[in-house]
This record gives structure tokens, C-alpha cells and sequence, in this order.
């Protein structure tokens, strides 16, 4: 094992953006711990898949208990696990708001803590959490209060924790994506979804990646939110 070499853990790692990171850190030559409910052992020994739901303590606990395990350490966590429903206010039920509070907030809790507590033993790290434009820029027709609620309690815990260990050589950022063009967009959709950015497109997926690697770089940055949305957070148009 060499212990030197990077490690980042991705959470939501099995397809559609997560997947996207996977391959971007390991073009970067990063050692990568992939997580979610339905990822899959990989043969290539540079990626050690960890299974289950992150929203559970537990499995928080082993996605980085398994990453120190086997690579040694944990450089960069990537909080990429998250879902959208999309329902009027009114019409949430009690399942939606369990289920998306449990993935968006506990999702992100448990494995960041794990995160933060063995970069604080290695002496530094990075966290960048995925979070949506929606949060600075609703748009009418498209109802996200949840994700608002959600997505807008990572957006503002970035800066505060941003601010509480960056003496301690942890930078914590977050990037926040429009409507990003993956399978789960079914193509009849997607002229509508192309017109919510002032671009007149929806992103790629290789567009969020590169947004992650810049900030990946990008030593004096910490706090930030770094909008990949075609200009949408910008402003009305």
C-alpha cells in the first residue's frame, strides 16, 4: 500500500455524475472508495466499492473505516448522494420528507464527520458536497421546497464548516448544478429542461466533474459555491 497516494471517497458513486467522478480522480490518479445502495465490487484495484445506504450511520461509518483500511487515509469527500422530488409544497407527504431529509442531510452528515475526523489525524482534506442552483434561484414551474430546505442547509453548513477548519488545513466547497443531462431525464423532456438556463442547454456530466477538479486544485479556495447551472442562478431572463 502507499499510503501517499490519494484517496477520495465519492458517495452516489453508480451512475449518472457520481460515476463521472469516479472516473475524473481516477484520471488524477486518486485512489477512489465508491458508495451507494447499488454500486457494484470493481476489478480495478484503484477503486474499493463500499455498498449501502449513507443516510445510515453505520455505513458512513465503513465507507471510511474501509477507505483508511485499505489506502491508508482520506484526502477528499465528495457528497455527491442526493435526490430531487419535485411536488408542490402541500402535496409532500410524510415519506417524501423522510426519505429526502434522510439522503440530502443525514446522507451528508454522518460520512463528513467521518471524513473531517481523519482528515484532522492526517493533518488536511477537502469536501465538496453537490448541492442545486435551485437553492439561490427557484424557478417558477418547478416546485423545490424540499430540495430548498435540503440542498440550502449543505449550501450554508459548507461555509460554516469552511470557516471552522481552515486552520486545520481542511478546505470545504460545493458545487451547484442546473439540470444536468443523465438517463434519468427522459428525452421528451429535455427542450423544456434545456430552456430553465439562460444558455438555452442543459449541463454534462463532464461539466459538474471538471467544476469538482477545479476546486480539487484550487488550493486558496474554501467556502465557495461554485454555480454550473448555464448562468441560471444569475438571474431572471
Amino acid at each position: 500500500m502507499n499510503a501517499e497516494r490519494k484517496v477520495a471517497v465519492i458517495t452516489g458513486a453508480s451512475q449518472g455524475i457520481g460515476a463521472g467522478l469516479v472516473r475524473g480522480y481516477l484520471d488524477r490518479g486518486y485512489r477512489v472508495v465508491a458508495n451507494s445502495r447499488s454500486i457494484q465490487p470493481d476489478a480495478a484495484t484503484e477503486v474499493l466499492a463500499v455498498p449501502g445506504d449513507i443516510a445510515d450511520p453505520a455505513v458512513a461509518q465503513r465507507v471510511i473505516a474501509e477507505a483508511v483500511a485499505k489506502f491508508g487515509r482520506v484526502d477528499t469527500l465528495v457528497n455527491n448522494a442526493g435526490m430531487f422530488i419535485a411536488k408542490p409544497f402541500t402535496e409532500y407527504t410524510a415519506e417524501d420528507f423522510a426519505r429526502k431529509t434522510s439522503l440530502n442531510l443525514a446522507g451528508f452528515f454522518y460520512v463528513t464527520q467521518g471524513a473531517v475526523r481523519q482528515m484532522l489525524a492526517q493533518g488536511g482534506g477537502h469536501v465538496v458536497s453537490i448541492t442545486t442552483t435551485l437553492v439561490g434561484q427557484p424557478v417558477k414551474g418547478v416546485p423545490s421546497a424540499l430540495a430548498s430546505l435540503t440542498k440550502g442547509g449543505l449550501d450554508a453548513v459548507t461555509r460554516s464548516l469552511a470557516i471552522e477548519y481552515a486552520d486545520k488545513g481542511i478546505r470545504v466547497n460545493a458545487v451547484a448544478p442546473g439540470v444536468i443531462e443523465t438517463p434519468m431525464h427522459k428525452p421528451e423532456t429535455h427542450a423544456f429542461l434545456a430552456g430553465l438556463h439562460p444558455t438555452g442547454r442543459m449541463g454534462t456530466v463532464q461539466e459538474v466533474v471538471d467544476a469538482v477538479l477545479y476546486l480539487e486544485s484550487a488550493k486558496f479556495v474554501t467556502g465557495e459555491t461554485l454555480h454550473v447551472d448555464g448562468g441560471a442562478h444569475a438571474g431572471h431572463w
